[in-house]
């Protein structure tokens, strides 16, 4: 006898809701750009010429090794903080993960152009506890990166 499981198909900017909801320490925030899809991913996915742009704490972003998907990458600071960040990039979807950060992009089209989300946090033990502070702080913070790409959209 086989029994049909329900099934939740979830669209990238929806999957990144769920992680940001899951995930203490983060800031999320998401916007629709007036611009197709494959214009925004386009800049958005290229990682060490946009993402310097979008986060102004990073002074660069250089991958190191590339293997379909996968990626690693150097991240370095405005104040000399490096770290290495594993990376998983595909059409509307990026997830980036170092020991103590965590950062991610989704973007979907919708009438009216993409649908475009950000997340960027802190992973560090005890984190859980600081989340109910948190949260409503670094928030807003994640709408930056958004209005950052947005107006590079706009000069283009």
């Amino acid at each position: 006898m086989t029994q049909d499981w329900p099934v939740a198909e979830l669209d990238p900017v929806r999957r990144m809701r769920v992680i940001a909801a899951a995930t203490p320490g983060v800031g999320y925030a998401e916007k629709l750009i007036p611009a197709p899809f494959n214009t925004v991913w386009e800049a958005a996915s290229d990682l060490e010429r946009e993402l310097p742009r979008m986060v102004t704490d990073l002074r660069s972003f250089e991958i190191t090794s590339a293997r379909g998907e996968r990626m690693t990458a150097r991240a370095r600071g405005r104040l000399g903080q490096r770290a290495r960040f594993d990376v998983v990039l595909r059409p509307g979807w990026c997830m980036m993960q170092s020991r103590f950060l965590i950062g991610g992009m989704a973007a979907v089209p919708e009438a009216g152009g993409t649908r475009f989300a950000f997340l960027g946090g802190l992973r560090l033990p005890g984190i859980r506890l600081l989340d109910p502070v948190l949260r409503p702080a670094i928030s807003p913070l994640a709408l930056r990166p958004i209005s950052r790409l947005e107006q590079r959209l706009r000069a283009r």
